[in-house]
């Protein structure tokens, strides 16, 4: 029996609050935010309802204490709960909570989550209704010995992985028995922190697969369908970062044997809701089942895009007892769609996420073609204590070549200062020509790796200096007194105004001089021969070349954006510059976060490569390596503790 629902609480923050917000809102249906100490002010709470505040900054003090959301959900009187994705979306025992509070969980059974919260468990499920799976290792005993011997017995590479987790989390690819340990420990390391289990899967690693997952959707009355595929493979760190609907190159006759595989694993579970199920595809369009994650995906849009259902919408109306607006037949796909995942994180610095204010926020106008997914609005902050995804682009065209023509001068639109994005990162994979021809597979970052972090030809440096010497030079003239006597812009009686600027590029060590000159022709740089002016429209013209851009200040640094790319500098005064130059000797931390791990004492010989401290920030691991073989002097920390970006973290000395 159906119930309508007329208000709902959504159980997480971001943009997939701000999604759910969204069609609810459509929907006639009131929305309850809850929210922590750093978001305060953020978007979700500012477009819900009603918001509650549920504790402190940390998501263990306030996203994932159940019972805070449980009582906020009571307090409002919210009847359902959607718990978008991470967080406590796949956790049955906040489903049960909510069955016993008489709350209606806007995802599948309890049972359902539990029978895919274990891979292990899963897969034996999997093999009782027919679905193909890996070669591996899934049982209990968890000795490490048995576990090498299991990955010996299977063959390197072999893939670690949490038996419990998600989202590339406590995974590692072990290419050869010398490196299992340290992957074992560290994988383990990560489940217990993320999942607070450490229970490990070990499975033949499949050396050229693509990640292919089906979107399943199943009401309370025994309907189910699948609605096309998603292709996955682009990933970093087993985290998704290009998506794509559907995906390319694969036969009518396969998409149908998977999407008929993946109704068989939902079914076999009695599932309801949205749920995806996630295969490993070979180059002989032979399928493997990896995992059915119990919830909306972060890359459900591009299945939107292509199918034309709100996914939200038929959680809602499944949660409520309706019956599946559509049946298999009536599905119909319709063009193809990709999804970038945008995060502040500097790509040129192993992907070391950036903090900040977005003290510029511009993206693509929003259209028919372009979708824009985001929690965050010009001015708000990105913190150390949750994800550093920005935003989600998303586009649509009558085919992929199309389409991608369309994300390539999105991702040129998308420009965002502040933070460090992965903007142009994102650009250099999608515009790479294996790519471009569909030349996918998990391994697809790693195997162009040294391409991709090569920066794409743009502009010459010297035009983008120049323009944003001129850009600099033409606001303090916009903001000075009309009186010229009064102004400190270089004007001379009966001479050309003189401008003197130190600029320093982004990664520089050095100072670019640019002694200028204004004449009739705009600014002049004597030492390249270089005029640059601004046209009536706003573009730019420099030594006959005119172009569009836009340029971001933020205290002193200013960022460039055309569709050549983005270009940094910063004014650079030799005077007030702090210089600090680090002994040699001394680690520091790459950013705020969590020591999770100290591997050395003082009096220890270490050698070049070694581990020795391991710290999570922002969800990931990461690993600070002795430069060169040395001699530990002192360790600043201790596992538990907290640090700061910049802290010294080990002090080591050599002969």
């Amino acid at each position: 029996m159906a119930q309508q629902l007329s208000k709902i609480l959504i159980a997480n923050r971001g943009e997939i609050a701000c999604r759910v917000i969204r069609t609810a809102r459509e929907m006639g249906i009131k929305t309850v935010a809850v929210y922590s100490d750093a978001d305060t002010n953020a978007q979700h709470v500012l477009l819900a309802d009603e918001a509650v505040h549920i504790g402190g900054s940390q998501s263990s003090e306030s996203y994932l204490c159940a019972d805070k959301v449980i009582a906020a959900a009571k307090r409002t009187g919210a009847q359902a709960i959607h718990p978008g994705y991470g967080f406590l979306s796949e956790n049955e025992s906040f489903a049960e909570a909510l069955q016993d509070a008489g709350l209606i969980f806007i995802g599948p059974p309890v049972k359902a989550i539990a029978a895919m919260g274990s891979k292990s468990a899963a897969k034996n499920i999997m093999a009782e209704a027919g679905v193909p799976l890996v070669p591996g290792y899934h049982g209990d005993d968890q000795s490490d010995d048995l576990l090498a011997a299991e990955a010996e017995k299977i063959g390197y590479p072999v893939l670690l992985k949490a038996a419990y987790g998600g989202g590339g989390k406590g995974m590692r690819i072990v290419e050869k028995a010398s490196e299992f340990a340290e992957a074992l420990a560290s994988a383990r390391r990560e489940a217990k922190a993320g999942f607070s289990n450490d229970k490990m899967l070990v499975e033949k690693f499949i050396t050229r697969p693509r990640h292919v997952e089906i979107q399943v959707f199943c009401d309370q009355h025994g309907n189910a369908v699948y609605l096309a595929e998603r292709d996955c493979s682009v990933q970093r760190r087993h985290q998704k970062v290009v998506e794509e609907a559907p995906a390319p190159g694969l036969s009518e006759e396969t998409r149908k044997a998977m999407g008929d595989a993946a109704v068989r694993a939902a079914q076999a579970i009695d599932y309801v809701g949205a749920g995806t199920v996630e295969f490993l595809f070979d180059e002989d369009e032979s399928f493997y089942f990896m995992e059915m994650n119990t919830r909306l995906q972060v890359e459900h849009p591009v299945t939107e895009m292509i199918t034309g259902v709100d996914l939200v919408e038929w959680q809602l109306r499944v949660a409520a007892g309706e019956e599946l607006p559509m049946q298999q037949d009536e599905i119909v796909l319709d063009g193809h769609a990709f999804e970038a995942r945008i995060y502040a994180e500097n790509a040129d610095d192993n992907f070391m996420p950036s903090t900040g204010t977005l003290a510029y926020l511009r993206h693509p106008e929003v259209s028919p073609y372009v979708r824009w997914d985001s929690g965050i609005v010009e001015g708000d902050e990105v913190t150390t204590f949750y994800d550093p995804m920005i935003a989600k682009l998303i586009v649509w065209d009558i085919d992929r070549e199309s389409a991608l023509r369309r994300l390539t001068n999105a991702l040129r639109e998308t420009r965002i200062a502040g933070v460090t994005t992965n903007t142009d990162y994102l650009h250099r994979i999608v515009s790479h020509e294996a790519f471009q021809k569909a030349e996918l597979t998990t391994r697809f970052i790693e195997q162009y790796g040294e391409a991709l972090h090569q920066r794409e030809k743009g502009l010459p440096e010297a035009i983008n200096l120049l323009t944003i010497a001129a850009s600099i030079i033409r606001n303090r003239q916009q903001a000075a007194n009309q009186d010229p006597w009064s102004r400190a812009n270089g004007w001379r009686v009966n001479a050309a105004a003189k401008h003197r600027l130190c600029l320093k590029t982004a990664g520089s060590e050095s100072e670019t001089v640019l002694n200028l000159e204004e004449t009739e022709a705009g600014i002049y740089w004597p030492e390249h021969e270089l005029s640059m002016n601004f046209a009536n429209d706003g573009a730019v013209l420099v030594d006959g070349l005119r172009f569009h851009c836009e340029i971001a200040e933020d205290n002193g640094r200013f960022t460039l954006f055309s569709h050549y790319g983005r270009f940094d500098a910063s004014v650079y005064d030799a005077v007030s510059e702090l210089i600090h130059e680090e002994e040699a000797g001394t680690l520091t931390a790459p950013m705020n976060g969590t020591i999770v791990a100290v591997n050395v004492a003082a009096g220890d010989t270490v050698s070049e490569g070694q581990a020795l401290v391991v710290m999570e920030a922002m969800k990931m691991e990461y690993t600070i390596r002795a430069p060169f073989d040395a001699t530990v002097e002192q360790v600043f920390f201790n596992a538990g503790e907290l640090v700061s970006d910049g802290a010294e973290l080990i002090s080591l000395a050599t002969d």
